[in-house]
């Protein structure tokens, strides 16, 4: 898998120019071979390291189109990428009391990965011990593939080279066994930050700052172009 991001050092948003770094281990790698990943998440891993979003915590960018989790150390180097399992229902916000249902209760319709910025850490559950929560307050944690999901194939659809099957879950998002245990256990273990992004929200919307600095970037090159021209 090819990519670049932006490295560390720089100070200013306006700076974020993608710069190479380490592409994951092979065993850290478990994007379907020659799948993309797509500008936006390049664009928002360098500004997310160049304007220090996550105060030198740990972050995991989430493409729910694309069904890819890419995972950033705290100075912004890649730890692994994998496909993910996220909600059945597309959308970009939990409906309203249902954190305290059962799972089975929950309406199709309202089966959704909330998008946004997200602080997580480990926690306690009410029915699975100490996981990973993206979102405490809508009840939305990464976590590897339940062991009682086989009639719903989430392995099989983790490990088909498109993301046109990777919309499951209730709302959690879910990896392989080996990509939890190898990347997101130990990066997490003190939290991090977690962003998601939409599948109908602009990302004006989702993540204002970081459109914002995108705005600016257009803008300029557009003045330079004017000026060339004259």
């Amino acid at each position: 898998m090819a990519l670049a991001f932006a490295g560390t050092g720089m100070a200013h948003a306006k700076d974020a120019v993608a710069e190479p770094v380490p592409a994951p281990t092979p065993s850290n790698d478990e994007l379907p071979k020659d799948q993309p990943v797509s500008d936006t998440v390049i664009e928002l891993a360098g500004w997310v390291v160049a304007t220090k979003d996550t105060q030198g915590y740990p972050f995991a960018i989430m493409d729910k189109a694309a069904a890819q989790i890419l995972v950033f150390d705290g100075k912004g180097k890649l730890r692994g990428a994998a496909p993910g399992l996220f909600g059945s229902a597309k959308g970009d916000h939990v409906a309203p009391g249902i954190t305290g249902i059962a799972l089975s209760a929950i309406p199709g319709r309202d089966r959704t990965t909330p998008a946004g910025r997200f602080i997580g850490g480990y926690g306690p559950s009410s029915d699975a011990g100490e996981v990973l929560w993206v979102d405490y307050d809508s009840a939305i944690s990464l976590h590897p593939i339940p062991p009682g999901s086989k009639t719903e194939k989430r392995a099989e659809r983790l490990a088909t080279p498109t993301p046109d099957d990777n919309r499951i879950s209730h709302g959690c998002i879910n990896v392989s066994p080996t990509f939890y245990e190898a990347v997101i256990q130990p990066t997490f273990k003190k939290g991090g930050v977690f962003y998601v992004l939409p599948d109908k929200d602009s990302l004006e919307k989702t993540f204002p700052e970081f459109a914002a600095s995108r705005t600016g970037k257009q803008a300029e090159g557009g003045e330079g172009e004017r000026h060339a021209s004259k």
